[in-house]
């Protein structure tokens, strides 16, 4: 197995510049920050609280499909640099427990770094670090100029 990706960006460095690309993950409560970058990896945590319940109680799916989605995308930054236009081609995700609101994090791990596509995977865990989803992504990457 080849050794993991080096990081070029900085968990603040990809922070700012999702900021700067992608405003909106910051809006209707979806507190959102990557907390840390590694080789490989990068871990993304979001604050549910009860604006991402749904009946019962529970976060919501699209809570936990957007949380993904952003881990998927910040370790892809992270590691490719500052490629806007990287996009979800694909992203399955299983929920395998229903979370109360608090801290989730997402740690997305490279499973592949191409030219052109990035097969990621990632793993939701509740403040106890009990995992609630796993999911898929895999991204388009433009090509370089």
């Amino acid at each position: 197995m080849a050794a993991p990706a080096s990081p070029v960006m900085s968990a603040p460095e990809v922070s700012a510049y999702l900021d700067e690309v992608f405003p909106q993950i910051k809006t209707n409560g979806h507190n959102i920050s990557v907390l840390d970058v590694a080789p490989g990896s990068a871990r993304v945590r979001l604050d549910a609280d009860e604006r991402h319940l749904r009946p019962g109680g529970t976060v919501s799916g699209p809570t936990l499909f957007t949380l993904a989605d952003l881990a998927a995308y910040a370790v892809i930054l992270a590691h490719i640099g500052r490629v806007a236009l990287a996009v979800t081609t694909n992203l399955n995700i299983n929920f395998l427990m229903k979370p109360e609101s608090g801290p989730l994090d997402a740690t997305a791990k490279i499973l592949k770094l191409g030219k052109r596509l990035v097969v990621t995977d990632i793993a939701i865990c509740d403040s106890g670090g009990e995992l609630v989803a796993h999911a898929t992504a895999t991204y388009s990457v433009p090509p370089q100029k």
